[in-house]
């Protein structure tokens, strides 16, 4: 039985470049480093970026993307940061919740989300999608 997510693993075209820029401008910690790859964490998360020369550098066509909590004082000037350092923003906003959708240097679809499932749900009882279901 599962119990939770282990790790995610990224491939990435630059390892230099994503080290710096998951560590340098996201604020994970490394906790190992070798030629085609790096483990980093980030609280509970432990991040594995592998060299991956296959990799397009565009966003993938498609919705999924990795979200990381942020406290609301601290999403303003992180995502000036970023958008300050040139990173690119794929998505606005239109959920509950202040979010900033950005890639990283690979393509890979990344957020900054404010808020947890608890007041996502609560404001999905207040605006359902189309046909959902709440399971209480």
């Amino acid at each position: 039985m599962l119990t939770a997510l282990n790790h995610l693993t990224l491939a990435v075209s630059d390892v230099e470049r994503s080290f710096g820029f998951y560590v340098g401008l996201l604020g994970f910690k490394p906790a190992a480093r070798w030629d085609t790859g790096a483990y980093l964490t980030l609280g509970d998360l432990w991040l594995c970026v592998s060299l991956d020369r296959s990799r397009r550098s565009s966003a993938q066509p498609d919705y999924t993307h990795y979200a990381f909590a942020i406290a609301p004082h601290d999403f303003t000037p992180f995502r000036t940061r970023l958008l300050e350092a040139g990173v690119i923003e794929w998505k606005r906003n239109s959920s509950e919740g202040d979010s900033f959708y950005f890639l990283d240097p690979d393509g890979h679809q990344l957020e900054a989300h404010v808020g947890n499932l608890a007041s996502r749900l609560a404001t999905c009882r207040d605006r359902p999608y189309a046909g959902m279901r709440f399971f209480d």
